[in-house]
Parts: structure tokens; sequence; C-alpha cells
């Protein structure tokens, strides 16, 4: 089994260039596992986490109610923002500036064959990250993400995720608010839950700006704890 993980942090890019970026990385590994098991090989499939940030856009998972975002096309230009549905789980989701969107591609047949314990590691390395900062971040029962103070009035999301697979290989995944612009979420009802607010690390932490490349190291740290995998930074190709 491979461990292996190969990093890349595209820095600030297009969400439809980044997500034709991961199908290809996601078809390379399918096609590889494919060969593997009609020619009886053991090649080595790899893995790559992606870090990014993307420009205004919101996207809509293929179970998502399209009534859940709140404005017409008009009002996205006005906001400088596009809008993609797309093959993920989950609902309506935004990402933006002063987020940490991670896009791990994972073959999960070297780490383990279990997608709901793909989707707790990921809210764990989140959870964890946030406790470093001392915060109490926590899963509310039926609603994936992270959230702070589940089960109270104030309860409000800071880290949304959905994912795809398809044998056992993962694409799309977290995005976790640093230093969010907190408005753009009221164009929209964030993942199809009403009454629930969202909130970002530099709000809870009464900070103007949080280092965002210091909370990538933190994530990666965990992920690699949780995940028993070894993190190799590459050169960016894309």
């Amino acid at each position: 089994m491979n461990k292996k993980v190969l990093l890349q942090d595209l820095g600030n890019k297009d969400y439809k260039e980044t997500w034709e970026y991961q199908e290809l990385l996601f078809k390379q590994i399918l096609d590889l596992k494919i060969k593997n098991r009609r020619e009886g090989l053991e090649l080595e499939t790899p893995n790559h986490f992606l870090f990014v940030e993307h420009p205004h856009v919101y996207t809509l998972g293929k179970s998502g109610d399209m009534n859940n975002l709140l404005v017409d096309e008009a009002k996205l230009k006005e906001k400088e923002a596009t809008f993609y549905k797309i093959n993920r789980g989950g609902d309506i989701t935004y990402h933006g500036p002063g987020q940490i969107v991670g896009y791990p591609i994972l073959d999960l047949d070297n780490f383990f064959t279990d997608i709901h314990k793909y989707l707790r590691f990921l809210e764990e390395m989140v959870i964890l990250t946030l406790a470093d900062y001392g915060m109490k971040a926590e899963r509310s029962k039926g609603e994936t993400g992270v959230w702070l103070d589940v089960g109270t009035p104030f309860a409000r999301k800071i880290c949304a995720m959905g994912v795809r697979a398809s044998r056992w290989v993962t694409m799309h995944g977290f995005a976790l608010n640093v230093n969010t612009d907190l408005g753009y979420f009221d164009l929209m009802i964030p993942c199809g839950i009403k009454d629930k607010a969202v909130t970002s690390l530099n709000v809870e932490l009464g900070q103007p700006k949080v280092d965002m490349e210091e909370v990538k190291q933190k994530l990666l740290r965990h992920f690699e704890e949780l995940f028993e995998a070894s993190i190799l930074k590459e050169k960016t190709s894309v």
C-alpha cells in the first residue's frame, strides 16, 4: 500500500479549472486500478492532496436543491461570483478568498476502504486543527462537516465537506473558513440547512486575519497522523 501523498498548493485558481484537474488525477488513478485488475498487475497507485483558494463561486451537489441558491444570475454577476452544478455529494456551498479548500484525491485501497471513516477522519483533521487554536469544534449528528456550539441556539458551521468516490478513489473534499467574507453565505442556504449560522476562524479568534499557511501546515500534520501518511511536496503543474 502506497501511503505517500503528493501535495500541490495551487494558490488562487478558478473553480472549473481546478475541477477539471481533479477529474484528470482521479481518472489516472482509476485507469491504473482497472489496468492492475485486468492484467493481474500490482502497479502502485498515487495519492494527491490539493490546496486551493477559489474566486467567489457557489457549487451545488448532485442531490442538492437549486432553491437553496437565493439569488439570480444577475445578482451573482454583481457579486463577481460564478455557479456550478457538480458531481459530489451534499447540497450547496460557497468557496471564496480567505477560505482553505482541500481536495484529497486518494486511493483508499492504500489506507482503508470505508467512506464513512474517511469523512470522519477529514472532520477530525479539522477538529484537531481548530483545537490548536484553543477552539472546541465538533460534529453535528446527521450533518457532515465541522461545527461550533452544537446543540445550542448558537450552533455555527466553520467547515463544509462533500466528496465523491468511485472504486475507492476520492475527489472533492473540505472548505475551511479562515478569513472568509461571511456575507457571501447570505446568498444561499448553506448546505441546505436553514436557521444555522456560518462562521470563520478569524471571527472566532477576534483577529482581523489568521495566517493561512500556518493553518495549512496544521491541517497537513493532523492528516499525516490520522491517515498514517507521508506528505511529499510536488511542484505545481497546472
